[in-house]
């Protein structure tokens, strides 16, 4: 039974290639949805527009990025927090354009997944301090990413789901 036994190493690579599908996925989800839909449909009164989840999924994938640069490149830094409402807000992300919101995430992911497949073992265990989680790691930080997704991808469906 020992042969049967999952490496860290093997959960890695099943989260990077999760990190891969989780676009594949919402590019399908999203293929032929209209602009317009996009923009009316809102997760509650007061919740996010699918073109808003998008645009945080986009900003947010740069935040997670940045903050893994910082873990591999400092010593235990403390990572810096963000205000996802005042973004959306700042950002206009409302008046984004869906395809090119959508390629700037699928760009930035690309960069990301590459970031990931270069680490060393030792690398995996570097850390910084989480705003909201405290010690984190950067293999902490690639689940975190893929729990994110998961997240808004069912948040999109449930709101594509409303007509």
């Amino acid at each position: 039974m020992t042969g049967l036994r999952t490496t860290m190493g093997q959960v890695r690579e099943r989260q990077i290639t999760a990190m891969r599908l989780s676009l594949d996925i919402l590019e399908h989800i999203l293929k032929g949805v209209p602009a317009e839909k996009a923009r009316r449909l809102r997760d509650g009164d007061d919740g996010w527009s699918v073109i808003e989840i998008l645009c945080h999924l986009r900003d947010f994938d740069e935040i997670f990025y940045n903050r893994a640069q910082m873990m591999l490149n400092e010593d235990h830094p403390q990572l810096p927090a963000y205000d996802h409402e005042a973004m959306a807000i700042e950002g206009a992300y409302q008046q984004e354009q869906l395809g090119g919101s959508l390629a700037a995430l699928k760009a930035s992911r690309k960069r990301f997944v590459g970031f990931f497949e270069t680490l060393t073992p030792a690398q995996w265990e570097r850390a910084g301090v989480h705003p909201e989680r405290d010690s984190f790691t950067l293999t902490d930080a690639l689940m975190q990413v893929g729990l994110h997704d998961l997240d808004h991808l069912e948040q999109i469906t449930r709101v594509l789901s409303q007509e």
